[in-house]
Parts: structure tokens; sequence; C-alpha cells
């Protein structure tokens, strides 16, 4: 069995006009012995932007008074969204969603010293879930693949673009190419490319045609069975990438996130070496079980400090919180799945 330490509540809502209904999903990232963390804020409007504090030892020693991104552009117009972070090859990349109160899309920035970020503008597919999900059933997906464009449709309308999601950066190349975690749900899928100018949507037409040999995972188990999708980026370990990720219940009373744990081969990630068969942890603390959405924890961010696995979490899309785990416990039990 797993020890689970709750590390409580980190960061909640201030009266800021940014952030003056909810602080969640947050990306950290660990530096110079400092957890520097971009959070999603939300003000009584519903709009998004990303947040900036710094945490030593799970407690806040600087907190930003305005968002570091912020809506600027049409596609972004209602909100900049759960933010991941990776530093490669010198570069911080800050992955997130843009919501423009219709469609959500991927989009990132730059960084070489986590203050100043340079926007780079949409890497998803402007394609409409109608052509995609087409292009899907050729692609030895799952049915339930377009079940959800179904779903998307009757309620946002035939024109509906491809929802994507929970996008975050592998730390090194493989096979000296970028390798970007996606979400089509519902499942976790895994592109490579050379530069970030080929993402184009006639890129994605191709890669899609052969979406089947992509999926990294699928839902399978009982607390997986909706969907699931990326939580913190992957981190690399001497056993393989650990992959943190979200798991969606659908439950007589609603849905129910959950977070669990997968080991991936570090030359393919598409190789599985090891995945929990009971959720890594659930809601079961009173802000987990209520709030904006209730029954959400929501894994974005993850250091290790001290042999410990340290996953920030949006809880009941209100606030962030923390828990811990022995590293090696964990990928011990990794593997033997």
């Amino acid at each position: 069995m797993l020890k689970i330490k709750n590390e409580g509540i980190i960061l909640e809502k201030t009266n800021l006009e940014f952030e003056n209904k909810a602080v969640f999903n947050p990306a950290c990232i660990q530096a110079d012995g400092i957890t520097h963390m971009f959070y999603r804020a939300t003000n009584h409007n519903d709009i998004s932007s990303i947040g900036y504090c710094q945490l030593k030892d799970n407690k806040v020693v600087k907190r930003l008074k305005k968002p570091v991104l912020f809506p600027e552009y049409d596609y972004e117009k209602n909100g900049v969204e759960d933010p991941r972070i990776t530093l490669l090859e010198g570069t911080y990349y800050l992955f997130y969603t843009v919501y423009d109160g219709k469609n959500a899309l991927i989009s990132y920035a730059t960084s070489k010293d986590l203050v100043h970020f340079a926007k780079q503008g949409l890497i998803s597919p402007k394609i409409s879930y109608d052509e995609a999900e087409d292009i899907f059933r050729e692609s030895k997906v799952r049915e339930r693949y377009t079940m959800f464009e179904m779903l998307f449709k009757e309620r946002k309308g035939r024109d509906i673009l491809l929802f994507e999601k929970d996008a975050s950066l592998f730390p090194k190349k493989i096979n000296n190419k970028f390798a970007l975690l996606h979400r089509i749900l519902p499942g976790i899928q895994v592109i490579y490319f050379d530069n970030f100018s080929e993402l184009t949507d006639n890129r994605w037409r191709d890669y899609f045609k052969n979406l089947g040999n992509f999926i990294v995972l699928d839902p399978f188990f009982w607390f997986e069975s909706r969907n699931i999708g990326g939580g913190c980026p992957p981190i690399e370990t001497k056993d393989g990438w650990l992959i943190i990720y979200h798991a969606v219940e659908d439950a007589p009373l609603g849905k129910i996130y959950h977070v669990s744990t997968a080991l991936l081969d570090l030359k393919n990630p598409l190789k599985v070496l090891g995945r929990l068969t009971e959720p890594l942890f659930s809601p079961k603390a009173p802000w987990e079980k209520s709030g904006v959405t209730n029954n959400v924890v929501f894994p974005t961010g993850a250091v290790v400090r001290d042999k410990r696995l340290y996953i920030y979490y949006g809880a009941a899309d209100k606030l962030i919180a923390a828990k811990s785990v022995d590293l090696i416990e964990l990928l011990t039990e990794l593997k033997k799945r």
C-alpha cells in the first residue's frame, strides 16, 4: 500500500480582480530551491488568466498581484487556462488551453528566465470535430473516440473544433524530436516533431490518419470509465518516464475526477511499463468534494524534492492543494504492474 501524505491547501483565491473566484490547476517547476508556480486564476466573470507565486517548503514566499499571462486575442478571449511547464534545452515551455467561449485549443509561451514570457500562438489543429472524427474512423482507434464527436456537436454545434487540452512537453527530445503529450478524448496521445512550425493543419491531418499508432494511454480501469487526460509533465526517473494523469469516472451522481500514474519506456514512451490499477488518490477532503465543480482532484504540476514526489492539483476547481509520496515506493509499485 502506498502511503500518500496530504500536504494540505497551498493557495486560495484573493480579492484581486483577476483571481477573486478561484485559483487552481497549477504548473510547477523547481529552480534553485524554489518551486515556481503558475496557476489558473478565474474572476467573477469566469475569465481565466495565469497567476504566479513562489513556494519554499510549500509555503508561499512571493505572489504577484497581476497575472503573467491573460487573454489578449480573440481565440483566448474567454480565458487562458490550465498551464503546464517544462524546461528543455535551456528554454521554459509553458503550455496552456485557450478558450474563446466555444472552442478549446492548445497554445504555448516561452521564457528563458521564468519572468518574461513570449506567447508563441496556437499549435492545435483548427479542424472541426466532424472532419477529425471522419479521419479517426480509419485510424484504428477505439469506438469511444467517435462518441465524443456526437457529444460536442450536440452541445456546441456542428462547427465545433476538435477539443484539444492537457498538453505537456517531455523535458528531453526523443530520437532528436520534440515529444508532446496531448489529449483527444478519451485518451492521451503523443506527437513527435522537429520544430513547432511543423504543426500545421495538414500535418495534424496526416497524424490523425495514424492516430491509433500514437496513443499512449486509453481509459481502462473502473475509475477511468469516462475518459483520461494529461496531468503533470513527464518526469524522468531511472526506471522510465513517470506520468501523472487525471481519470474521470462516470458515477451515478456525476463525474468524479481521480489521479493516477503510469510508467513509460525512456526511449519509446508508447511502451507502457506499468500503470496503477487503482487511483493514486481521489476526492476525500471537504475542499476536494465541494467547490466550484464538486469531486475534482486535477493534477497539473509536480516536483521531486528529497526523494519525495510532490503533486500539486486543483481541488474542486476552487483552490490548490498538494499531496506527496515516496518516489522509490511509487516506482516500485508501478514496476509490479
